[in-house]
């Protein structure tokens, strides 16, 4: 048995926002890398992007319900966060950001992720008021002072219409956070 976090399996959180379509690129490039990924799913995550999606990409089950009959073990989320080395929550929404700074497991990955004892890195989506709304930052900064890491939204055209900052990072530049904190970490 390994220890906790060495087997390199990289966990993708992937909430509910319009781009979650993009982590599927991060997903598939991931494997094309030769990582292991297991992704986890919330429920609004499942309205945007089939469950289907990221089992073909990472030829692994999808992982949604803390409470899913097809779990091998009752502290599933233990097991997982035990064999983790990173979780990257990409697309990270606003409700998801303020889940994770105020501790709230009420899912899968959220549950996970109070699990953890390995990095996180957060590629947040949304509208640039919530981006910029005080409560946004004041749980950006929470996390940050924890040690978790950031890909920094970026400008352009958003799905609701409005151009500003809010926009999920490029797949590219997630994965490259995701294996430069990867890299930096003891084998």
């Amino acid at each position: 048995m390994t220890e906790k976090g060495n087997e390199r399996l990289v966990l993708v959180g992937v909430t509910g926002s319009i781009s979650a379509y993009k982590a599927a690129e991060v997903v598939s490039s991931l494997v094309q890398r030769g990582h292991e990924v297991l992704v986890l799913m919330t429920r609004a995550a499942v309205r945007f992007v089939a469950p289907l999606t990221f089992e073909a990409l990472s030829r692994r089950r999808v992982v949604v319900d803390p409470f899913d009959p097809e779990a091998t073990v009752g502290t599933e989320h233990i097991s997982i966060a035990d064999r983790a080395a990173l979780l990257a929550v990409a697309p990270a929404t606003a409700d998801a950001i303020a889940r994770l700074a105020h501790g709230l497991a009420d899912d899968m990955l959220t549950t996970t992720a109070l699990a953890l004892t390995v990095p996180m890195l957060v590629a947040p989506a949304m509208n640039d008021n919530m981006w910029r709304h005080p409560a946004t930052v004041a749980n950006v900064r929470t996390l940050r002072e924890r040690g978790c890491r950031f890909v920094e939204p970026e400008e352009g055209m958003l799905a609701c219409g409005h151009v500003g900052m809010g926009r999920l990072a490029s797949p590219d530049r997630i994965v490259a956070a995701i294996e430069e904190i990867l890299a930096s970490r003891p084998d």
